[in-house]
């Protein structure tokens, strides 16, 4: 990817964020009118909605309902409305929180003495982690945010980004319209925690692709381009496949979603080929059924599944082509992903059950039963050769049958 034509870059020192929109009455809400409306985030922690109701009418009651964007679960709560008609109201994000940089869309309701009852229009603001003074810098749909680091570093981010999309953009159609958000955290620790205070619990790094937003660590210096060229586009490949698949990314196993991310890295973890090897020798490699629905809870077995997904998929992609992989996400796609279906769906694509694929790609990449193998490769020239014998060979029996019998004769 060649350097960024025009650079967008700003720095937001911020403590706490506040968004601030006014509403004004229109007659499709009718009866009332929102303004001053404001929010507050302390991330982790709170979210204070503020606002001023106005109606010619006394109200009865008023609530606050909001949810996120792509939620389908409203939270109700009710409000007390001062004498000017002063709302306020503060959420505890600590116990029921919303995930990092997710959208939130909020409106007020009143129901009047008249017992009529009104809507405000909506309002939507970013649920940021606002903990840190994030810079920015956007080429194209693609953002990236960091605070530790100068502009060569977020120069680096967009490199590895676009080198990401280029990367996924042989395996699947993507979009370059949609906006992507990349979240670059200096440190594990500082991701750990955000993930933790958003609900998530994984510690490398993590995609939300339904937000299509990407958080990763990467700590500024002379590794930092190695790092993100690896994660990055890993993180970027879940949310292009979500935006390829929809609402079909959920039927896919773990081990062709992660196998298809960990495959685009540039720099794959140079961890993988050892994991391998050591697991190969010990013959106590994964089984590929047993890594459909999810990947290992413990940190050894979860490092071997991904270094096994990556020669997996790459080796599908080697043997049957990228229309091979389209094949595979289509056919777990249309179906229900459970342990008989995870079997069935490699079937389906490519002809071969999921467990005979094990098998292949465990003799011709990891070298195991090579006996097998070479007996294999070698059977249709042994069926030719005794194709090409068998006639001289029938021949010459029953030429001695012949000679027995004349001999028999002529006794």
């Amino acid at each position: 990817m060649s350097h960024p034509r025009k650079l967008v870059f700003r720095m937001v020192m911020i403590l706490l964020m506040v968004v601030s929109i006014p509403l004004s009455a229109s007659q499709a809400q009718g009866g009332i009118t929102v303004e001053d409306a404001t929010v507050a985030v302390n991330f982790g922690q709170s979210i204070t909605f503020t606002a001023k109701i106005k109606t010619s009418t006394p109200i009865q009651q008023a609530s606050l309902l909001f949810r996120g964007v792509h939620e389908t679960v409203t939270r109700v709560e009710t409000v007390q409305v001062a004498e000017d008609g002063s709302v306020s109201f503060t959420y505890d994000a600590s116990l029921n929180v919303f995930p990092p940089f997710s959208q939130i869309v909020f409106w007020f309701q009143a129901t009047l003495a008249d017992g009529q009852t009104y809507t405000s229009a909506p309002i939507t603001f970013l649920y940021g982690d606002n903990r840190f003074p994030w810079r920015e810098m956007t080429q194209g749909n693609l953002t990236v945010h960091w605070y530790a680091g100068d502009d060569s570093f977020g120069v680096s981010a967009l490199n590895a980004a676009g080198a990401g999309m280029l990367a996924m953009s042989e395996v699947i159609p993507i979009s370059l319209t949609e906006p992507v958000n990349i979240y670059i955290y200096s440190n594990v620790t500082d991701l750990q925690n955000t993930l933790m205070l958003g609900g998530e619990e994984w510690v490398g790094g993590h995609a939300n692709p339904e937000l299509g937003v990407v958080l990763v660590a990467v700590a500024p210096g002379l590794g930092q381009s190695v790092e993100m060229e690896s994660e990055i586009p890993h993180e970027l490949a879940h949310v292009m496949l979500y935006r390829s698949l929809g609402n079909k990314y959920d039927n896919q196993p773990a081990w062709l979603l992660e196998g298809i991310a960990a495959m685009v890295e540039r720099y794959p973890n140079p961890e993988y080929a050892r994991a391998l090897e050591i697991a190969s020798q010990n013959n106590s490699l994964l089984a590929f059924e047993d890594l459909c629905t999810s990947f290992p809870a413990d940190a050894g077995s979860a490092s071997l599944a991904y270094a096994q997904s990556q020669s997996f998929v790459t080796y599908i992609r080697k043997t049957y082509g990228t229309s091979g992989l389209g094949r595979l996400t289509t056919a777990y796609g249309d179906g229900i992903l459970d342990d008989a279906f995870c079997e069935l769906g490699a079937t389906n694509a490519l002809g071969t059950p999921l467990g005979q694929l094990d098998s292949r790609w465990r003799e011709n990449v990891l070298g195991q039963n090579t006996a097998g193998v070479a007996a294999r490769n070698l059977l249709p020239f042994i069926l030719l050769m005794l194709l090409v014998l068998v006639v001289p060979i029938w021949g010459a029996i029953d030429l001695l049958l012949q000679r027995r019998k004349r001999a028999n004769q002529s006794k």
